[in-house]
């Protein structure tokens, strides 16, 4: 495996097959490679927006024992709720949650993400679904500070 194509697959979490088509139709240029994988998320992320999702996880979050989260997130199959990169976007979400004390759902999925203010929480929660292929989508949340 090629140096661009393991980078391109760390940057964007794409798979190799897409990494190196990617490049190809981006004739090397990495940066241009980085935004056909996310184009070709969104386009996924279309694709399954209607699917049904049953499964997913709970996730609870307390930080310095004065603000709580918990949080409502859903996937498709158990297999991906049990998963590193459901779980990551779970404890990702519960955090922006903790930092930027959103009212509602909508407003939360339109915010700038507080670890990388170019993309927002949707964008965020689409690249996740253009990684593993399912619809996903914030169900509730509930936040409590003391």
């Amino acid at each position: 495996m090629s140096d661009d194509i393991k980078k391109l697959r760390e940057v964007t979490g794409a798979g190799v097959m897409d990494c190196q088509r990617a490049l190809k139709e981006a004739n090397g240029d990495f940066d241009k490679a980085i935004t056909l994988i996310h184009e070709k998320g969104e386009v996924i992320f279309q694709k399954r927006k209607e699917r049904s999702t049953g499964a997913g996880v709970l996730k609870s979050y307390v930080h310095n024992g004065r603000v709580g989260i918990l949080l409502d997130i859903r996937c498709e199959t158990d297999f991906v709720a049990r998963g590193e990169d459901f779980q990551n976007l779970a404890n990702e979400i519960a955090i922006q949650i903790t930092a930027m004390s959103p009212e509602n759902v909508e407003e939360l999925l339109e915010q700038p993400y507080v670890k990388d203010e170019a993309i927002t929480i949707e964008k965020l929660i689409k690249r996740v679904i253009a990684k593993t292929g399912e619809n996903m989508r914030v169900e509730r949340f509930c936040r409590y500070e003391i």
